[in-house]
């Protein structure tokens, strides 16, 4: 690949509520976490963060991640 060539990966963003306000946004795969007030601002800030992550640590994909939610109890 040529230094000026483009890879797009595709990877997963959670994003969920940050108890101060705004919204947390984490890439499982790599492990990077930010925020941003706005969904839109996390998941930017999320995506520059992964980008630079992945510039240090090449990613060696194993194929793609399932995505599922799971139910637990509540504990008041």
């Amino acid at each position: 690949m040529l230094a000026n060539d483009t890879c797009h990966m595709h990877l997963t963003a959670v994003i969920i509520p940050a108890e101060e306000g705004g919204f947390v946004a984490m890439n499982p795969e790599t492990g990077t976490t930010t925020q941003g007030e706005t969904i839109p601002e996390a998941l930017s800030n999320l995506r520059e963060a992964t980008s630079l992550y992945l510039e240090e640590f090449p990613l060696q994909t194993t194929g793609k991640p399932l995505l599922t939610t799971f139910e637990v109890a509540g504990h008041a």
